[in-house]
């Protein structure tokens, strides 16, 4: 049975078919409903508080104080989200999961000094076509350092990676680098991700054989992805990842049954 592709990509949508093409094609392409977990909603609320520290206070006035104000003007939609109501939280655990932001918030001052961030674009919608393929994303960061070169930031919540797993952790921002030499007519000449959890800054230097490997990359993930809706087939793939999938009664590895795609219009 055909099935309907995708009308575009993203560093997700990437990580997502790579992991499990069965889980992209019921996250993507279904458009099946997930639950946010507690980790996605406090991930959303630092974002939010960080976007906020840059969009809102010039260099030399980022400090602690106009952070927890903004964390503070982040919570206060966070608690009318639906989303967040149906964590179903008491007043103690949700006093804890804000002070756990706060927290989280504080360690990014460990790993850098706002105040001397050089940024020009925050949660940074942009969007290229890779060989008839739309490629889209939104960079947390796009700054300048001293020489006038570009620079991609990402902020991440959880645990620093596993070292084997170090390199996969840094596709999308390789993906982001990609599409900032595409729009912008010059690569990066770095990349971060910043661990607020622990806190830890991995970084590395895209060049242009590593952001080649990164396009025929993402090429070839795309090909495979219209080769499954072709083909109906979407094979699922048993990892450590399949004990927080929320789509494990649908997977026939583990007794279920997925929905019928939806047809071709």
């Amino acid at each position: 049975m055909e099935i309907p592709i995708p009308n575009s990509l993203s560093p997700s949508k990437v990580s997502s078919f790579t992991s499990c093409p069965l889980a992209f094609r019921l996250r993507s392409i279904d458009s099946l409903q997930e639950p946010r977990s507690p980790q996605a909603l406090k991930g959303t609320l630092v974002h939010s508080a960080l976007e906020g520290l840059f969009w809102s206070h010039p260099a030399g006035a980022r400090s602690k104080d106009a952070a927890r104000f903004e964390l503070e003007l982040a919570w206060s939609a966070t608690v009318d989200d639906d989303d967040f109501k149906e964590l179903g939280l008491s007043d103690e655990s949700s006093s804890e999961f804000f002070f756990d932001a706060w927290a989280l918030v504080q360690n990014y001052y460990l790993l850098e000094d706002p105040d001397a961030v050089h940024e020009i674009g925050v949660e940074l919608g942009i969007s290229i076509e890779l060989s008839g393929t739309l490629l889209r994303g939104i960079i947390d960061r796009l700054d300048l350092d001293g020489d006038g070169n570009f620079v991609v930031v990402d902020y991440k919540t959880g645990r620093t990676p596993p070292q084997r797993f170090v390199g996969a952790s840094l596709i999308g921002v390789h993906l982001y680098a990609l599409m900032c030499e595409e729009i912008l007519g010059r690569q990066p000449v770095e990349v971060r991700l910043l661990y607020l959890r622990d806190p830890v800054v991995l970084t590395t230097r895209p060049t242009a054989q590593s952001l080649r490997g990164h396009r025929r990359r993402t090429l070839a993930v795309w090909n495979a992805i219209e080769r499954s809706c072709a083909t109906g087939e979407f094979k699922p793939h048993r990892s450590p990842l399949c004990k927080a999938c929320h789509f494990k009664p649908l997977c026939p590895e583990f007794g279920g049954t997925p929905p019928a795609p939806p047809p071709v219009t």
